[in-house]
């Protein structure tokens, strides 16, 4: 567990708009692609799922944005409880969740208890020359309570994408500087967009 156990605790210790930020906005498709790790925590996330969201999928980003000791804003995504994060989780069909781990090793951990989305993107990631080895259980979002399983259908999509294939993507995950998206980058969001795409809902049943 890290520095923080729930949200309330974090906002009564940090300031909001010095040390961390949220982002948000709502889609039309049913869809939510969020990242409760973003801006300096786990560096690349944030940009991530706000480009795998586009302008159809709804959009969530908890981001870091102190100079130094953003991994105490780490709050694990079987507690994370902002409010703003579980509104858009609840009132979403599918949520996909983007992380990075700490590997050095260019790959990407698909977890997540709707096994039928996961293999769709394994799929794609794998078609798109992504390695997706089975992580360690701690890397496979399998906990109910884990925020990708918090949506109306009670199961979702993790992604954790590690160090070195977000360096790879980035170029430089150095707080503080402005990440270029290179091609490698281009051809994640890809391949993820056209995995979820089948997965969206129609305008009448996100709104009912």
């Amino acid at each position: 567990m890290g520095k923080y156990s729930c949200f309330e605790h974090l906002r009564a210790n940090e300031s909001s708009g010095a040390d961390y930020e949220v982002r948000r906005r709502h889609g039309s498709s049913g869809i939510a692609v969020i990242s409760i790790h973003g801006g300096a925590i786990e560096p690349g996330t944030s940009e991530v799922a706000e480009a795998v969201a586009g302008a159809d999928h709804s959009f969530y980003a908890f981001r870091g944005m102190k100079k130094d000791g953003n991994k105490d804003l780490h709050i694990t995504s079987t507690l994370f409880d902002e409010p703003d994060a579980l509104e858009i989780v609840r009132s979403s069909e599918t949520v996909i969740s983007i992380h990075g781990c700490s590997e050095a090793e260019e790959v990407v951990h698909v977890g997540g208890i709707d096994f039928r989305l996961r293999e769709c993107i394994e799929e794609r990631l794998r078609q798109a020359g992504f390695k997706t080895p089975r992580g360690a259980w701690s890397l496979r979002g399998l906990d109910k309570r884990n925020i990708c399983n918090r949506c109306r259908r009670g199961m979702g999509v993790q992604l954790e994408i590690s160090k070195g294939l977000r360096a790879r993507m980035f170029g430089d995950l150095s707080y503080g500087t402005c990440l270029q998206c290179g091609g490698t980058y281009h051809e994640f969001i890809q391949a993820v967009r056209k995995a979820i795409e089948p997965f969206k809902i129609p305008v009448e049943a996100v709104t009912r």
